[in-house]
């Protein structure tokens, strides 16, 4: 099987995991070409035949790690001047809250042991926990669902202004109260999308955005505009907290207060 063969069916959760490692669609493009270049370069990079997902990680994980945010991303980075164990932190939370890892493929992908990984697993929880609290805009149309949104985001600290389950509800929620995270289902009640809604909603405010859904290889397709953050249906708790906590982090919304940033939502077609 040719190196294309095999690390394809992998390619939407590189560019998944390298959007939300450098919190933009673009930038984490960016470092996903230059990963894919470098095994291109060097198939010998794939570490692990078994597991090409993993493997991939690893030599997405080196590139960022190596090279400057802004060689491969002239607009700047998210916040990417850090300091790097906490970064690295935050990649082992990722991979296993968001991509499904076990301490021991994050321990591979990062080169160190699973004990280490572990830590730096629960390092990154209490950082996350100890983001700003914010308003959430929930935009879903099945209630049980939206209910277990509302609870998760609560148990954050944060506050939700309105759940909407049609397009027209989530504006209206807009015009009476700015959000500063939104949750969004693709697929409303009215036969409305969920997508429309959101790209209304950036037309008139700056606002980090995480798309909930069943289908996330329609989003990532690299043909068209697509979310920075997305989670998949039917969602882990600690895949979506870890999300929310990336979420605020890169869009620098711990309060609705605060100034707006650059690239804090990213529209995204409905096909």
């Amino acid at each position: 099987m040719s190196i294309s063969a095999r690390i394809a069916p992998h390619l939407p959760y590189l560019r998944r995991f390298a959007r939300s490692l450098a919190g933009t669609q673009a930038g984490g493009d960016r470092y996903a070409v230059a990963a894919l270049q470098a095994v291109i370069e060097e198939p010998s990079l794939l570490i692990d035949s078994e597991d090409v997902r993993a493997s991939l990680f690893h030599v997405l994980v080196r590139v960022w790690s190596t090279v400057p945010s802004n060689l491969l991303d002239p607009a700047g980075g998210a916040r990417l001047a850090l300091d790097r164990l906490t970064l690295r932190s935050r990649v082992a939370f990722l991979l296993t809250a968001v991509e499904g890892l076990t301490p021991d493929r994050v321990a591979a992908v990062l080169d160190c042991s699973p004990g280490q990984a572990e830590d730096l697993i629960a390092t990154a929880q209490a950082e996350l926990a100890a983001q700003i609290a914010t308003n959430v805009l929930i935009i879903e149309d099945e209630p049980i669902i939206a209910m277990d949104l509302e609870t998760l985001v609560e148990s954050q600290g944060h506050r939700v202004t309105g759940v909407a389950a049609t397009h027209t509800e989530a504006i209206e929620l807009v015009r009476h109260e700015r959000p500063g995270l939104v949750l969004a289902d693709i697929q409303l009640a009215d036969g409305s999308s969920g997508l429309n809604a959101v790209n209304e909603i950036l037309r008139t405010i700056d606002v980090p955005v995480i798309f909930v859904t069943a289908y996330p290889e329609q989003l990532l397709t690299g043909e068209r505009p697509e979310p920075t953050f997305l989670v998949t249906k039917p969602f882990r708790t600690d895949a979506l907290k870890a999300t929310v906590g990336q979420a605020l982090f890169f869009s620098g919304k711990g309060d609705e207060e605060q100034a707006p940033t650059r690239e804090s939502g990213t529209k995204a077609e409905s096909r």
